[in-house]
């Protein structure tokens, strides 16, 4: 196996965990923390694509890694933000109590 496939297979797993978390958590942060997971894996294909491909001192895989992170960060920032309203409102941080969008 490739260093290439190595990492591929991990990205893989990595993945499976995240979707696995989200799928069957039922804690919003725990859910959250699986959509990180899953982000994780793509940067790390990113990486590994953008350092073992054709041009390794090219930095476009690089870009998207950081573009990715940014994005991330942004989406974990209004994630929790929106979890403590649901939590204030509702006193439950489990997703299948989150039905009601009525205000």
């Amino acid at each position: 196996m490739t260093s290439l496939q190595g990492f591929l297979v991990l990205s893989a797993l990595l993945f499976c965990v995240g979707l696995g978390a989200v799928l069957t958590r039922r804690n919003v942060i725990l859910a959250l923390i699986g959509v990180e997971l899953m982000l994780n894996a793509a940067n790390l294909n990113f990486i590994a694509f953008a350092r073992l491909g054709p041009h390794p001192n090219a930095m476009e895989g690089w870009m998207f890694v950081v573009f990715s992170i940014a994005v991330a960060a942004a989406e974990a920032a209004v994630g929790l933000a929106l979890v403590i309203a649901i939590y204030r409102r509702l006193r439950t941080a489990h997703l299948d109590q989150m039905d009601s969008l009525k205000g």
